[in-house]
């Protein structure tokens, strides 16, 4: 069997491997397929749209779900957490948050992609959200992609030892050191120097990536022309909860009127994977975001009269 090409994993790919693979090894997942039907949000968002002021930073439609979605978290705590548990000594602690940090895969020019942790997005306005996402799209564009996630890398690194994970910690550095194949390409000398004296505030930092409290991917995003959707995304520990958003998608959807007649319409859906750590959450305890985010959906102007 001829080989056609080697390519041997930087550091963007060896982190998403790491995460991904301690997901699935050990957390039990649980998802659930929402299909919410959104075909008035989506048509007051167009109305919405049109008011907006040019000379302001453009509310997306991608800004508005992520609005919404914090604002369901906010109903459902439970989903809004991270997860401690010893499997060895079955023992658990689930420790909830108030700010909803939503961590969101960044797609790059370069077509890499970066989860940048959006902060306290319950309390921010469409428009704050939205010049947050021009403020982050600004800072990345001074922002070297391997010496970013080298930094968080090190990072977490620190915290497993600090924590008493001294085997993982020295197989991380052991791993990214001893052989040249492997090792991280990253800037040196001036470059380094350089790219370092950059402000922090005016560049993306290792403070950008560490984890948020629950994870958001707009897969729809890139795939608009795919059909299909997100049946499982991966629950990046210790966060209890992921959710992965697919393209609008028109279905016919029964629709019943006031006299409880069925009618089959076309309507614009919205496929969602909620996934959840079965550790941590049952079914029922997801119930409530679910309810949150449907009844925000139905009523697009609770969210939208905001602005």
């Amino acid at each position: 069997m001829a080989i056609k090409d080697v390519t041997r994993f930087d550091i963007q790919r060896k982190i998403v491997a790491n995460m991904t693979t301690e997901s699935w090894q050990n957390i039990p997942h649980v998802s659930y397929l929402y299909e919410p039907d959104v075909t008035d949000f989506v048509a007051a968002f167009k109305e919405f749209k049109v008011k907006q002021d040019p000379a302001k930073n453009p509310i997306t439609l991608n800004a508005v779900i992520l609005k919404a979605i914090a604002c369901a978290v906010k109903a459902d705590p439970l989903v809004n957490a991270h997860l401690k548990f010893e499997s060895k000594l079955v023992r658990g602690k689930l420790t909830v948050f108030d700010n909803v940090d939503i961590s969101v895969p960044w797609s790059l020019p370069d077509g890499n992609m970066m989860t940048i942790t959006m902060k306290d997005m319950g309390n921010r306005s469409l428009q704050e959200i939205a010049d947050y996402s021009a403020e982050i799209n600004r800072r990345l564009e001074n922002t070297n992609l391997h010496e970013a996630l080298y930094d968080i890398s090190l990072h977490d690194t620190l915290e497993k030892l600090k924590h008493g994970h001294v085997i993982h910690a020295v197989q991380r550095l052991y791993g990214s050191k001893t052989n040249p194949r492997h090792r991280i390409n990253l800037l040196k000398g001036k470059a380094k120097k350089l790219y370092h004296a950059i402000p922090e505030e005016e560049r993306i930092t290792y403070k950008d990536l560490k984890q948020g409290t629950i994870t958001v991917s707009n897969i729809g995003a890139v795939s608009r022309t795919v059909p299909g959707f997100l049946e499982t995304l991966m629950i990046i520990p210790p966060q209890v909860c992921a959710i992965g958003l697919g393209a609008l998608q028109k279905k016919p959807v029964v629709m019943t009127d006031e006299n409880g007649k069925d009618t089959v319409e076309i309507r614009t859906v919205l496929p969602m994977a909620v996934c959840f750590d079965h550790r941590a959450l049952d079914f029922g305890e997801v119930q409530p975001f679910l309810k949150r985010l449907g009844e925000i959906f139905q009523n697009p102007a609770e969210l939208l009269e905001l602005e």
